[in-house]
Protein backbone atom coordinates (compact mmCIF):
# COMPACT_ATOMS: atom_id res chain seq x y z
CA UNK A 1 0.00 0.00 0.00
CA UNK A 2 0.94 3.52 -0.75
CA UNK A 3 1.90 5.69 1.78
CA UNK A 4 0.47 9.21 -0.11
CA UNK A 5 -1.98 8.89 -3.11
CA UNK A 6 -2.12 10.73 -6.39
CA UNK A 7 -4.96 13.46 -5.65
CA UNK A 8 -3.02 14.70 -2.64
CA UNK A 9 0.28 15.23 -4.54
CA UNK A 10 -2.07 17.15 -7.00
CA UNK A 11 -4.08 19.21 -4.56
CA UNK A 12 -0.65 20.55 -2.87
CA UNK A 13 0.30 21.19 -6.60
CA UNK A 14 3.25 19.41 -6.35
CA UNK A 15 3.20 18.57 -10.27
CA UNK A 16 4.05 22.60 -10.88
CA UNK A 17 7.41 22.37 -12.32
CA UNK A 18 9.48 25.64 -13.61
CA UNK A 19 9.58 27.38 -16.72
CA UNK A 20 10.45 25.40 -19.88
CA UNK A 21 13.36 27.28 -20.95
CA UNK A 22 14.66 27.01 -16.92
CA UNK A 23 14.51 23.01 -17.11
CA UNK A 24 17.32 20.56 -16.79
CA UNK A 25 17.19 17.90 -18.95
CA UNK A 26 18.51 15.17 -16.70
CA UNK A 27 14.86 15.79 -15.12
CA UNK A 28 13.22 14.12 -17.93
CA UNK A 29 12.58 11.09 -17.28
CA UNK A 30 9.92 12.37 -14.47
CA UNK A 31 8.28 15.22 -16.27
CA UNK A 32 4.73 14.18 -17.89
CA UNK A 33 4.47 17.22 -20.19
CA UNK A 34 4.20 20.97 -20.96
CA UNK A 35 1.60 23.14 -20.58
CA UNK A 36 1.27 27.46 -20.93
CA UNK A 37 5.55 27.09 -21.24
CA UNK A 38 5.22 25.38 -17.54
CA UNK A 39 6.41 21.68 -17.04
CA UNK A 40 4.33 19.44 -15.08
CA UNK A 41 5.67 16.45 -13.15
CA UNK A 42 4.53 13.11 -13.39
CA UNK A 43 2.86 12.70 -10.00
CA UNK A 44 2.80 8.80 -10.79
CA UNK A 45 6.64 8.72 -10.68
CA UNK A 46 6.63 11.29 -7.45
CA UNK A 47 4.08 8.50 -5.51
CA UNK A 48 6.73 5.59 -6.24
CA UNK A 49 9.85 7.72 -5.06
CA UNK A 50 8.21 8.72 -2.13
CA UNK A 51 7.29 4.88 -1.13
CA UNK A 52 10.92 4.25 -1.65
CA UNK A 53 12.22 7.12 0.01
CA UNK A 54 10.27 6.61 3.13
CA UNK A 55 11.09 3.01 3.24
CA UNK A 56 14.47 3.73 3.24
CA UNK A 57 14.03 6.36 6.46
CA UNK A 58 12.09 4.05 7.70
CA UNK A 59 15.12 1.59 8.40
CA UNK A 60 17.35 4.40 8.93
CA UNK A 61 15.40 5.51 12.01
CA UNK A 62 14.78 2.03 13.05
CA UNK A 63 18.78 1.76 13.02
CA UNK A 64 18.55 4.47 15.20
CA UNK A 65 21.01 6.68 13.43
CA UNK A 66 20.18 10.02 12.66
CA UNK A 67 18.94 11.90 9.34
CA UNK A 68 19.90 15.71 9.01
CA UNK A 69 16.90 18.09 7.23
CA UNK A 70 18.02 21.11 5.05
CA UNK A 71 16.40 23.61 3.85
CA UNK A 72 17.16 27.42 3.93
CA UNK A 73 14.72 28.65 1.69
CA UNK A 74 12.09 30.75 3.24
CA UNK A 75 8.78 28.92 2.08
CA UNK A 76 10.62 25.37 3.68
CA UNK A 77 11.75 26.60 7.01
CA UNK A 78 8.98 26.50 9.05
CA UNK A 79 7.59 23.44 8.04
CA UNK A 80 11.30 21.38 8.51
CA UNK A 81 11.89 22.55 11.83
CA UNK A 82 8.25 21.26 13.05
CA UNK A 83 8.68 17.66 10.85
CA UNK A 84 12.02 16.94 11.67
CA UNK A 85 11.61 17.93 15.67
CA UNK A 86 8.67 15.73 15.36
CA UNK A 87 10.76 12.50 14.20
CA UNK A 88 13.61 13.72 16.72
CA UNK A 89 16.22 14.52 13.81
CA UNK A 90 18.34 17.34 13.42
CA UNK A 91 17.94 20.15 11.07
CA UNK A 92 19.49 23.21 9.11
CA UNK A 93 16.98 26.03 8.63
CA UNK A 94 19.22 29.07 8.76
CA UNK A 95 22.23 29.07 6.82
CA UNK A 96 24.65 25.63 5.97
CA UNK A 97 27.48 26.20 8.28
CA UNK A 98 29.98 25.32 5.12
CA UNK A 99 32.67 22.23 6.24
CA UNK A 100 29.63 21.19 8.33
CA UNK A 101 30.36 17.49 7.35
CA UNK A 102 33.64 17.59 6.22
CA UNK A 103 34.66 19.38 9.30
CA UNK A 104 32.57 18.25 11.39
CA UNK A 105 35.06 17.98 14.46
CA UNK A 106 35.34 22.09 14.25
CA UNK A 107 31.58 22.54 13.96
CA UNK A 108 31.16 20.30 17.19
CA UNK A 109 33.50 22.56 18.94
CA UNK A 110 31.20 25.07 18.10
CA UNK A 111 28.44 23.77 19.91
CA UNK A 112 30.68 22.77 23.06
CA UNK A 113 31.11 26.26 23.12
CA UNK A 114 27.61 27.40 23.75
CA UNK A 115 27.28 23.75 26.41
CA UNK A 116 30.53 26.20 28.20
CA UNK A 117 28.42 29.12 27.97
CA UNK A 118 25.42 27.59 29.58
CA UNK A 119 27.15 26.00 32.25
CA UNK A 120 29.34 29.09 33.36
CA UNK A 121 26.08 31.57 33.46
CA UNK A 122 24.33 28.86 35.28
CA UNK A 123 27.29 28.25 37.46
CA UNK A 124 27.40 32.15 38.35
CA UNK A 125 30.89 32.46 36.60
CA UNK A 126 29.84 35.27 34.77
CA UNK A 127 28.19 37.03 37.92
CA UNK A 128 31.61 38.89 38.32
CA UNK A 129 31.85 40.12 34.56
CA UNK A 130 30.99 43.42 33.31
CA UNK A 131 27.25 43.96 31.85
CA UNK A 132 29.44 44.78 28.65
CA UNK A 133 30.93 41.60 28.76
CA UNK A 134 28.20 39.50 29.43
CA UNK A 135 25.97 41.10 26.64
CA UNK A 136 28.75 40.02 24.18
CA UNK A 137 28.50 36.50 25.75
CA UNK A 138 24.82 36.43 25.18
CA UNK A 139 25.24 37.96 21.45
CA UNK A 140 27.33 35.14 20.81
CA UNK A 141 25.64 32.37 22.67
CA UNK A 142 22.21 33.59 20.22
CA UNK A 143 24.57 33.82 17.29
CA UNK A 144 25.75 29.90 17.91
CA UNK A 145 22.06 28.97 18.88
CA UNK A 146 20.58 30.19 15.83
CA UNK A 147 22.63 28.39 13.41
CA UNK A 148 23.38 25.03 15.41
CA UNK A 149 20.99 24.70 18.37
CA UNK A 150 19.65 22.64 15.66
CA UNK A 151 22.01 20.18 15.53
CA UNK A 152 23.24 20.45 19.23
CA UNK A 153 22.14 16.59 19.62
CA UNK A 154 24.31 15.21 16.46
CA UNK A 155 27.15 14.29 17.90
CA UNK A 156 28.35 12.06 15.23
CA UNK A 157 27.92 12.58 11.28
CA UNK A 158 24.52 11.74 9.64
CA UNK A 159 23.81 9.01 8.27
CA UNK A 160 21.98 10.54 5.60
CA UNK A 161 20.95 14.24 4.28
CA UNK A 162 17.03 15.31 3.23
CA UNK A 163 17.31 18.10 1.09
CA UNK A 164 14.42 20.26 0.41
CA UNK A 165 15.64 22.31 -2.95
CA UNK A 166 18.60 20.63 -4.12
CA UNK A 167 20.03 23.37 -6.29
CA UNK A 168 19.95 25.95 -3.67
CA UNK A 169 21.72 23.27 -1.35
CA UNK A 170 24.03 22.27 -3.46
CA UNK A 171 26.67 22.36 -1.04
CA UNK A 172 25.56 20.65 1.59
CA UNK A 173 24.90 18.07 -0.98
CA UNK A 174 28.24 17.88 -2.20
CA UNK A 175 29.63 17.39 1.02
CA UNK A 176 27.43 14.47 1.50
CA UNK A 177 29.03 13.23 -1.88
CA UNK A 178 31.98 13.45 -0.60
CA UNK A 179 31.83 11.24 2.41
CA UNK A 180 29.56 9.04 0.76
CA UNK A 181 26.18 10.15 3.04
CA UNK A 182 23.26 9.28 0.92
CA UNK A 183 21.31 11.91 -0.13
CA UNK A 184 17.28 12.25 -0.18
CA UNK A 185 15.78 15.50 -1.77
CA UNK A 186 13.28 16.82 -3.34
CA UNK A 187 14.02 18.18 -6.91
CA UNK A 188 12.54 20.23 -9.71
CA UNK A 189 12.58 20.59 -12.82
CA UNK A 190 14.93 22.90 -12.90
CA UNK A 191 17.41 20.93 -10.77
CA UNK A 192 20.21 18.07 -11.60
CA UNK A 193 19.30 15.19 -9.95
CA UNK A 194 22.03 13.38 -10.81
CA UNK A 195 24.17 13.66 -6.91
CA UNK A 196 20.53 12.74 -5.53
CA UNK A 197 20.22 8.80 -3.80
CA UNK A 198 16.81 8.86 -3.27
CA UNK A 199 15.17 11.29 -6.08
CA UNK A 200 11.74 12.46 -5.14
CA UNK A 201 10.51 14.69 -8.23
CA UNK A 202 8.10 17.29 -7.16
CA UNK A 203 7.52 21.34 -6.60
CA UNK A 204 9.90 22.55 -4.29
CA UNK A 205 8.86 25.87 -3.73
CA UNK A 206 5.08 25.33 -2.76
CA UNK A 207 5.27 24.63 1.23
CA UNK A 208 1.94 22.82 0.45
CA UNK A 209 3.93 21.18 -1.49
CA UNK A 210 7.28 20.22 0.61
CA UNK A 211 4.43 19.13 3.89
CA UNK A 212 2.43 16.85 2.55
CA UNK A 213 5.61 15.25 1.69
CA UNK A 214 7.34 15.62 4.68
CA UNK A 215 4.37 13.93 6.23
CA UNK A 216 4.47 10.88 4.32
CA UNK A 217 8.55 10.51 5.03
CA UNK A 218 8.22 11.63 8.60
CA UNK A 219 5.49 9.14 9.37
CA UNK A 220 7.66 6.19 8.18
CA UNK A 221 9.96 7.42 10.44
CA UNK A 222 8.33 7.63 12.95
CA UNK A 223 6.91 3.98 12.41
CA UNK A 224 11.00 2.81 12.40
CA UNK A 225 11.38 5.02 15.58
CA UNK A 226 7.99 2.90 17.25
CA UNK A 227 9.32 -0.43 15.99
CA UNK A 228 13.14 -0.05 17.39
CA UNK A 229 11.36 1.19 20.51
CA UNK A 230 8.79 -2.14 20.65
CA UNK A 231 12.16 -4.23 19.83
CA UNK A 232 13.87 -3.01 22.84
CA UNK A 233 11.18 -3.85 25.46
CA UNK A 234 10.98 -7.17 24.12
CA UNK A 235 14.68 -7.70 24.09
CA UNK A 236 14.74 -6.62 27.66
CA UNK A 237 11.44 -8.81 28.63
CA UNK A 238 12.65 -12.18 26.68
CA UNK A 239 16.39 -11.78 26.60
CA UNK A 240 18.04 -9.64 28.19
CA UNK A 241 17.75 -11.08 31.96
CA UNK A 242 19.07 -14.32 30.96
CA UNK A 243 21.91 -12.89 29.00
CA UNK A 244 23.13 -10.96 32.06
CA UNK A 245 22.87 -14.30 34.31
CA UNK A 246 25.15 -16.03 31.49
CA UNK A 247 27.42 -13.18 32.20
CA UNK A 248 27.39 -12.70 35.72
CA UNK A 249 28.22 -17.12 35.44
CA UNK A 250 30.76 -16.47 33.32
CA UNK A 251 32.70 -13.86 35.41
CA UNK A 252 32.34 -16.04 38.44
CA UNK A 253 33.75 -18.83 36.33
CA UNK A 254 36.45 -16.86 35.45
CA UNK A 255 36.97 -15.62 39.02
CA UNK A 256 36.99 -19.15 40.44
CA UNK A 257 39.35 -19.69 37.63
CA UNK A 258 41.53 -17.00 38.84
CA UNK A 259 41.24 -17.90 42.28
CA UNK A 260 42.31 -21.91 41.67
CA UNK A 261 45.32 -20.35 39.54
CA UNK A 262 46.33 -18.16 43.01
CA UNK A 263 46.27 -21.24 45.24
CA UNK A 264 48.30 -23.18 42.51
CA UNK A 265 50.70 -20.48 42.41
CA UNK A 266 50.94 -20.23 46.08
CA UNK A 267 51.28 -24.10 46.45
CA UNK A 268 54.11 -24.21 43.96
CA UNK A 269 55.81 -21.16 45.99
CA UNK A 270 55.66 -22.84 49.25
CA UNK A 271 56.60 -26.15 47.74
CA UNK A 272 60.02 -24.28 46.26
CA UNK A 273 60.68 -23.12 49.39
CA UNK A 274 60.70 -26.25 51.29
CA UNK A 275 62.70 -27.42 48.67
CA UNK A 276 65.64 -24.83 49.39
CA UNK A 277 64.93 -25.23 53.27
CA UNK A 278 65.65 -28.82 52.45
Amino acid sequence: MSRINFDTLLEAGCHFGHLKRKWNPAMAPYIFMERNGIHIIDLNKTVAKIDEAAEALKQIAKSGKKVLFVATKKQAKQVVAEKAASVNMPYVIERWPGGMLTNFPTIRKAVKKMATIDKLTNDGTYSNLSKREILQISRQRAKLDKTLGSIADLTRLPSALFVIDVMKENIAVREANRLGIPVFGIVDTNSDPSDIDFVIPANDDATKSIEVILDACCAAMQEGLEERKAEKVDMEAAGEAPANKGKKKATKARLDKSDEEAINAAKAAAFMKEDEEA
